[in-house]
């Protein structure tokens, strides 16, 4: 499959437009309390555009090595997710001794835009939510809980269609196929303001109904922008509603915070995430009902940075996680990354990240 769409790609950008691309490898070295193991992704991006149509590629290599950490039940759970697509987007698992390795599409799509209309189809990712740690309106696209790299999406088989309404508003219809060949409706209604933006959004699928809204603000003139998203959710597991409520602000000597609070009117067991892992609604589902993070992000020059993520509970004293960050860029090709993980189990990583 993978053959196929890169010489499909290869043949449409070599007869019309203009193709830019970029291989990317990040490295990971973690150590956690009972494994020592290796992450290693190559990705290839390429990006077609031929006046108003577009076409984006993107595939993966991913490589573990480490023999405890493969053979653990961890490990196990994880190679059970895969994306909610009705097209196989993940090849099989290819091991040879202490090591293991599958290639995956990542995300391809088509599209066309102009002043007034965006429409895209594929594989590709329907963001919604203001939320910075946590976005309650976003089923369709969560945040891959379980990936090492924490940006990382399962994209969805959709067609979306944008029209610019006028200057100060938006309306986004969506359209997607599951794995089990059943439709996924959503509609996200945006309009812009002079003080920010508010939006309001629903999904429809056979198993989940979401309805949700979501206000980003500038707070006056003192620099303070104001965030709140809203979600209501009936799905199979439960009926319950969460809001966010956050708040960014940026110091004049670089120092940035992020404020953010979660409300959750349901709460849910480890047993009950570890037997609905592929649900729609996984990422909704919290051990607690409420919890607050706290990010910090400062910027010695133009190479060195550092961040702090503080997340408390208030559930048990086992409750908080850290993760303190610091990575240096040496030139534009090459990076370095050393963070960690505190929680009931500390993990502590380094990735090397290379772009040609």
């Amino acid at each position: 499959m993978f053959k196929k769409v890169l010489f499909l790609f290869s043949i449409t950008t070599s007869l019309f437009g203009e193709f830019e691309y970029r291989v990317e490898n990040s490295n990971f070295t973690i150590s956690q309390d009972e494994f020592r193991y290796n992450y290693d992704r190559l990705r290839f991006r390429g990006d077609f555009i031929d006046e108003n149509y577009f076409t984006t590629v993107i595939a993966d290599i991913v490589h573990y090595y480490g023999g405890n950490y493969l053979s653990s039940d961890e490990f196990s759970f994880i190679k059970q997710i895969q994306s909610d697509t009705p097209i196989k987007t993940e090849t099989s698992f290819k091991k040879y001794a202490d090591a293991l390795f599958y290639a995956k599409l990542y995300r391809f799509y088509l599209g066309y835009e102009d002043d007034t209309h965006r429409t895209v189809i594929g594989l590709q990712n329907i963001s919604m939510g203001v939320g910075r740690v946590w976005t309650p309106t976003d089923i369709f696209n969560p945040k891959n809980i379980y990936s090492i790299e924490p940006d990382e999406t399962f994209g969805v088989f959709a067609l979306s269609y944008t029209n610019h309404l006028n200057d100060s508003s938006d309306i986004e219809m969506i359209v997607s196929i599951d794995e089990e060949k059943k439709p996924k409706y959503a509609g996200i209604y945006k309009t812009f303001f002079q003080l920010g933006d508010f939006a309001l959004d629903f999904i429809y699928s056979p198993k989940t109904v979401m309805l949700g809204g979501e206000l980003e603000i500038n707070i006056g003139e003192s620099g303070v922008e104001g965030r709140v998203e809203v979600a209501y959710i009936k799905n199979d597991i439960g009926e319950f509603s969460q809001i966010i409520m956050g708040v960014d602000y940026g110091f004049l000597n670089g120092l940035n915070l992020i404020v953010e609070t979660l409300y959750s009117s349901k709460t849910f067991s480890y047993t009950e995430l570890l037997l609905n892992y592929d649900s729609e609604i996984i990422s909704n589902m919290h051990y607690s009902s409420f919890y607050t993070a706290v990010v910090l992000s400062y910027s010695f020059n133009i190479f060195l940075d550092t961040s702090f993520i503080y997340i408390e509970s208030f559930n048990d004293k086992n409750s908080r996680f850290l993760s303190p960050t610091v990575s240096y860029t040496i030139d534009d090709y090459n990076s370095i990354l050393f963070g960690a993980t505190i929680n009931s189990g500390d993990s502590y990583y380094l990735k090397y990240s290379l772009i040609f």
